[in-house]
């Protein structure tokens, strides 16, 4: 009786003051709840198994918030799910307990709890609820009896199954730590050892180092230095590595961490751990976290936000087993500090276990050093192993390749040196029956000289006058061409063949020769494929095999052989896979004798005079003696030239005037002195030659000067590509005219040499690139010039060189006799533009080259009236100019029919009748910037005037004033010009002798 009424009065008993725990302590009984007063309300199978996976989260969710007794809407769930209404714990109560002396033992007295055989009697009124009633959570109303009994008080189980932890003493750990740990434990157990409270499962946390997120870098200079003072404006953390905390209020459950230590007796700590006493097991683990953080990294001050600390555990985001730094810094208040503090370089060895730290960074880093210079030096292993095997993997490809290719070019010599052997012997049959000649006009320079060379497609395909040689009706001719022809070339090319019986009938209306049926003009499709790569014509034709087949089926059962133009190896591919002979010499003995220096060894052979000079000059040093001796040598030689052995025309040529020299007139006069027959002498010799030796670099470096700048700008790159090829030195002639003229012969396989064409040459500027020809020639007597030229053809003839050569030689009278001198001094081995020019002349006129006259004879016009036998016996000679290289780039912008007719405004034509006139010979139909010309005339200097002035009219047509464009045209004009001078002087002073004689 007396309990209830204090119980209705509202009165709290107080336990008596305890003196002697030990002895007056009695064990108080522990109080269960009879079983059978709470209905059994457990989740049925049936009503559980078939929740969603949705359902299953939201009462996870709702578990959790009942759980955690400070959550704001756990006061609101309690009342929806058990009916409880909790008083609110923001408002705080007016009346307070007074402070009672502090007792080990139950917390809740016996009087607050409701009988067991009253609870749900409304004769014992419930308990009044405080606010340490809230902070004990759901199990301490249970055991007061404060829940109806029709309350469903089944905990649903939850995704997150809680495991059994055991809370273990860290070896070394700080004292206040450890008490820390032993004050909670005491807590725990003196709750489990209530009858008022149920059984709560303790938290343990075993000894181990956590792992911290951030890597410390090794200490350096700078960690040396002390902290800095005061707080400092810093980076803040990452907010995309930092969790997603539910927000927290204003903090007021703020504590320290001084020197890595939590003071457990700091009211702030004290306030902390008594609000959130309820949560504490969990805490715990958190703050000693914490508390090694500080440690570890020496952090002098660390102000922690519990609001912040408790959202953080009970956000469920906290790595447990290694406890994340950024998470762990998010919950300071300092965190800035802390966090420009903690990433200083070399702040974790300032720490608590940094020498430990330091120890096993520095082994980890050696141990890493080694092992990736293992691994660097096994992959430069594997990496030397691979390249060695790849490399020899392509050496050994190549060594095949090039195996393969000697043994095809081996059988390929071999194949042309027996069909040479058949050409030889059958030569006499083949050059008079029915034969198919296949010419295939390939320029085998070398590669960079191909690639130097403007326009070398176009080049290659200047000697279209080969077409001619159907003249003779026994010959079919298979022109392979560089270039792709429209149908405008070959209609007028059709056209200009089938006039050969117009010209032999001297008729306009005369039918077509069949010799319009005895051409092929073919083009390799292999330019197709090589549009920028300026391959020559063999090389074209040997990646073409359609043509190749083609020419095959044309001269299938027929006598053919091969005419080729300057030699080059894929000559002998060609044509061992057409299986006929070639008409020339080997490649390699092509590449032998036709340098400069080798062409004086066959000149020096044949017997013919040849300009002083030393040829194969491959060093400075010889260069320079070689030329002090010729100077010593040829006093009265002005002017000394320097030849490239493989270069083309006048591209790899340089002169050098001598006549600057000071001490030139003493030299002469030491020469004087001496007489011809004593200067032979070395002794004589040697004053002169010491001075000329020492003055030769001076010289060269002052007055040596590349003739084709374009390609050889200095003297000094010139040198240098003369001492790689080697080269010669000539004297120029001691003469101020001096005439150039050019031969072409046909060495025959059968051993015979014929003169094919001969003509005086025309000059561009410079006097030493060649524009043109004048045939026949008249500077040399033709005995001279025939056995000269016989000579020359026996010599080639012994060395197997075959086919066709073209020949130039120089002429002049030597001043000391005035005794007409003649020189050859080059030899150019294949088919010449010259020759191709004469082919087409001598096919529009009819006529024939006598080399023992010098003349080219023409068959007189036909007339109406019968001819009479003297008639028929008469001849009348023709001369004629020729050009195979004419340019002029606004030729691009005029059709080929409008030029043809704007010629014929003009009156630039050919009279079948007279067999005089002008010809033409074009070369593309797609850049038309060049083309060939030949005007023919009784005399010399009408051939001459009619080409300069056709030069001059198409200039003037296809030109504006503004507009000139790049041309050839008025070099040769100029030229021109002067032969027809000389001409004219020549022809006066032959009269006047003939006058004298009669």
């Amino acid at each position: 009786a007396e309990e209830y009424l204090k119980t209705v009065n509202k009165q709290v008993l107080t336990l008596p003051i305890i003196e002697d725990l030990e002895k007056k302590t009695k064990k108080i009984a522990k109080w269960r709840p009879p079983l059978e007063t709470i209905p059994d309300m457990r989740p049925q199978k049936y009503l559980t198994a078939g929740a969603s996976p949705g359902e299953k989260h939201k009462a996870a969710f709702t578990m959790r918030l009942l759980y955690n007794p400070a959550h704001p809407k756990n006061r609101e769930l309690m009342h929806q799910a058990y009916g409880i209404q909790f008083p609110d714990l923001r408002k705080k109560t007016g009346t307070t307990v007074g402070t009672q002396k502090v007792v080990t033992g139950p917390t809740l007295g016996s009087l607050a709890v409701v009988p067991t055989g009253f609870q749900g009697s409304n004769l014992y009124p419930p308990p009044p609820l405080y606010e340490e009633d809230m902070r004990e959570g759901i199990a301490s109303l249970v055991e007061k009896g404060l829940p109806p009994s029709a309350a469903d008080l089944c905990l649903v189980r939850t995704p997150i199954k809680p495991k059994v932890t055991y809370l273990h003493q860290r070896e070394g750990g700080s004292p206040n730590r450890i008490g820390v740990c032993e004050r909670v434990g005491k807590r725990q157990k003196d709750v489990s050892q209530s009858k008022d409270v149920m059984q709560v499962p303790r938290i343990s946390h075993p000894e181990r180092p956590p792992t911290r997120t951030i890597v410390t870098p090794p200490p350096s200079a700078a960690s040396d230095s002390k902290l800095p003072q005061g707080p400092a404006r810093l980076t803040p953390l990452n907010s995309q590595c930092a969790p997603a905390l539910p927000p927290a209020p204003v903090s007021k459950h703020c504590f320290n961490i001084v020197g890595g230590q939590i003071d457990p007796c700091e009211a702030d700590f004290c306030t902390f751990k008594e609000h959130y006493c309820l949560c504490w097991g969990p805490l715990v683990e958190v703050l000693w976290q914490l508390e090694s953080l500080m440690q570890e990294y020496a952090v002098p001050h660390a102000r922690v936000c519990g609001e912040r600390l408790v959202a953080l555990v009970q956000s469920g985001e906290l790595d447990w087993g290694s406890g994340d730094m950024e998470q762990l810094l998010l919950t300071l208040e300092n965190k800035e500090e802390v966090w420009e503090l903690v990433q200083q370089p070399g702040q974790r060895y300032k720490g608590e276990g940094g020498r430990q730290a330091a120890a096993v960074r520095i082994q980890a880093c050696w141990r890493r050093h080694q092992a990736r210079t293992a691994y660097l030096e096994k992959q430069r292993c594997k990496w030397a192993a691979g390249t060695i095997a790849i490399s020899w993997l392509l050496h050994a490809q190549v060594r095949r390749v090039r195996k393969s290719l000697q043994v095809t070019r081996l059988r390929h010599l071999e194949n042309y040196r027996s069909r040479a052997e058949y050409l030889e012997a059958n030569w006499s049959h083949l050059s008079t029956c029915r034969r198919t000649i296949i010419h295939v006009p390939s320029l085998g320079y070398s590669e960079q000289q191909r690639r130097s060379l403007r326009g070398f497609d176009i080049l290659q395909n200047t000697q279209m006058g080969r077409l001619c040689d159907v003249r003779d009706e026994n010959v079919e001719v298979i022109y392979v061409c560089p270039v792709q022809l429209g149908e405008d070339l070959l209609h007028y090319y059709t056209q200009l063949l089938g006039l050969q019986g117009a010209v032999e009938t001297g008729e306009h209306t005369a039918l077509p020769a069949s010799c319009t049926k005895r051409f092929t003009i073919l083009t390799p499709e292999a330019y197709q494929y090589f549009p920028s790569h300026k391959m020559c014509v063999s090389t074209l034709l040997k990646y073409s095999p359609h043509t190749l087949n083609r020419i095959k089926s044309l001269i299938q059962g027929k006598q053919a052989y091969l005419v080729s133009g300057v030699p080059h190896i894929d000559d002998l591919a060609v044509a061992d896979e057409l299986g006929v002979p070639i008409l020339g010499p080997e490649p390699a003995v092509a590449q032998l004798y036709g340098t400069k220096s080798g062409v004086r060894r066959i000149f020096t052979s044949a017997g013919v005079r040849v300009p002083p000079g030393h040829g194969d000059i491959y060093t400075l040093q010889q260069l320079h003696e070689c030329l002090a001796q010729l100077m010593t040598d040829h006093l009265q030689v002005q002017c000394w030239l320097f030849k490239m052995d493989r270069e083309v025309s006048s591209r790899g040529i340089a002169y050098c005037d001598v006549s600057h020299l000071s001490f030139r007139p003493w030299a002469l006069q030491e020469y004087h002195c001496r007489g011809p027959q004593l200067w032979r002498m070395a002794w004589a010799q040697e004053p002169v030659l010491l001075k000329f030796l020492e003055a030769v670099p001076a010289l060269l470096a002052s007055y040596a000067k590349p003739f084709n700048t374009s390609c050889y700008p200095t003297w000094t790159c010139f040198i240098e590509h003369f001492l790689k090829q080697g080269g010669v030195i000539e004297a120029c002639p001691p003469s101020d005219s001096v005439t150039c003229l050019t031969v072409d012969l046909l060495v025959e396989p059968g051993g015979q040499v014929h003169m094919l064409s001969c003509g005086d040459q025309l000059h561009g500027p410079g006097g030493l690139q060649v524009a043109g020809y004048t045939v026949p020639q008249t500077s040399v007597c033709s005995d001279t010039l025939y056995s000269i030229c016989m000579r020359v053809g026996h010599a080639c003839q012994q060395r197997r060189i075959l086919g066709y050569l073209s020949l130039d030689l120089v002429t002049f009278l030597e001043p000391s006799c005035l005794e007409q001198q003649v020189w050859v001094v080059d030899l150019d081995i294949g088919y010449s533009n010259q020759l191709a020019m004469t082919q087409l002349m001598l096919l529009m006129t009819g006529g024939t080259l006598s080399y023992r006259t010098g003349c080219l004879e023409v068959p007189p016009p036909l007339r109406a009236n019968k001819p009479t036998a003297r008639q028929k016996a008469s001849v009348t000679t023709r001369f004629a100019v020729m050009s195979s290289r004419l340019l002029h780039t606004n030729l691009s912008m005029v059709r080929y029919s409008v030029f043809f007719q704007m010629c014929k405004a003009q009156g630039i034509g050919f009279d079948i009748k007279e067999r005089q006139g002008s010809l033409f010979a074009l070369h593309d139909s797609v850049e038309r910037s060049s083309l060939s010309m030949v005007t023919i005339s009784p005399d010399l200097q009408g051939a001459l005037l009619t080409f300069a002035r056709n030069l001059s009219v198409i200039h003037q047509e296809i030109s504006a004033p503004n507009m000139q464009g790049e041309t050839n045209f008025k070099d040769l004009i100029k030229n021109i010009e002067e032969v027809v001078g000389l001409t004219v002087q020549n022809s006066v002073k032959q009269h006047k002798e003939e006058e004298k004689s009669e």
